[in-house]
């Protein structure tokens, strides 16, 4: 998967909103100053993250899909992933090989009313969400990749003018889920 500067529209109320609520959830359970791991290219969130004082590299390569390396850096207090896994056809390898023993990730929920999001492929192979989790589903894939839920959130997307029923309901059901994990078992 690659993600580029493209994948963020600036001005965008509901990332701006999103931004926000993740980083109350790291300043409250990444110590300040600490090392992040951030999965993906340099972001929008990764900058945020560094713009409050976390030293802060990312990890990417051409398709996560088909090597860990990546993710296989030690001396980072944390490893972050938001809004990656959905990508990944089996991110179960990936987070195995993680070295950080902190494990702060977002992923979106599965929504009754809506399907898996299918971007515009012509322009970005990568633009489609192999999975959206059930929290259940991402927990599971987290315990068996050897992280123990430590603390976990669920947010709702916001749009401030809801255009059609489904940007309406996912102001009410749950579209994004947060958690904050330790490593296990190695």
């Amino acid at each position: 998967m690659v993600l580029n500067e493209k994948n963020y529209a600036s001005g965008n109320a509901a990332l701006e909103k999103r931004f926000e609520w993740t980083c109350a959830f790291v300043k409250t359970h990444v110590p300040d100053g600490g090392k992040i791991l951030d999965l993906g290219v340099p972001n929008p969130m990764s900058k945020k993250l560094i713009e409050r004082g976390y030293i802060v590299e990312n990890a990417f390569s051409d398709d996560l899909d088909f090597g860990c390396d990546a993710v296989k850096q030690k001396g980072f207090d944390v490893f972050t992933s938001f809004e990656v896994f959905e990508h990944m056809v089996n991110p179960l390898p990936l987070l195995q090989a993680v070295e950080a023993p902190v494990l702060v990730a977002s992923v979106p929920v599965a929504l009754w009313f809506s399907r898996a999001y299918r971007g515009n492929l012509e322009e970005d192979p990568f633009d489609e969400h192999y999975h959206e989790f059930e929290p259940w589903q991402f927990d599971l894939l987290l315990r068996k990749s050897g992280w123990t839920i430590t603390h976990r959130e669920k947010h709702t997307s916001y749009s401030p003018w809801p255009n059609g029923i489904r940007p309406f309901l996912r102001r009410f059901y749950p579209r994004y889920y947060l958690i904050r994990a330790e490593r296990t078992v190695r």
